[in-house]
């Protein structure tokens, strides 16, 4: 079965400091036409971080959920930035932390019916306190909980972050 759609014609409707909007003129692998909006994301990285067997959190308001959310750190890349780059510095921001030993837990594509954005997805280990230093638009408190505490906020409903339930589950052989 052919699944591939052509792009007939492509016009960006939106440009905006996080994210672009585009809105493809398409035809679908059958003939007939259709369009897909399409949100471009500069991606991110997320950060499975363990200390003393208990795994880093951080608690942040989420605007467009108009709550709070227990995540792990993460952050979004700058257009072309290096990811492992980016790993580091959004530890040490959200966390205070740095990590000597790292390991790719590989990406994921957050909601591939609408959007690019891609988030790669990292293990960090042996760490080491320097200071929190939060973006000035970041109000975050950072925590620790146990690997049971994770897995059991994910299985209850208190950490519903698609990001932090797909490194965990990347992860789990680290995390036992």
């Amino acid at each position: 079965m052919n699944f591939e759609e052509k792009t007939l014609s492509s016009k960006y409707v939106y440009n905006g400091k996080v994210l672009d909007i585009k809105r493809d003129e398409i035809i679908v692998s059958n003939g007939h036409k259709s369009v897909r909006e399409v949100v471009e994301h500069s991606g991110g990285v997320v950060i499975l971080a363990i200390k003393d067997n208990k795994i880093l959190t951080v608690k942040q308001y989420r605007y467009p959920l108009k709550n709070v959310s227990i995540e792990l750190p993460a952050g979004k890349l700058e257009r072309g930035e290096n990811p492992d780059i980016a790993s580091k510095r959004e530890l040490e921001e959200e966390t205070g932390y740095i990590a000597k030993d790292w390991k790719s837990l590989g990406y994921i594509y957050t909601t591939p019916g609408f959007c690019d954005e891609k988030l790669y997805l990292y293990l960090a280990r042996d760490l080491e306190y320097i200071k929190q230093n939060p973006d000035e638009d970041e109000i975050i408190e950072a925590g620790e909980v146990s690997f049971q505490e994770m897995y059991d906020m994910i299985d209850n409903g208190v950490i519903n972050d698609s990001k932090t339930i797909c490194a965990v589950l990347r992860a789990r052989e680290y995390i036992k």
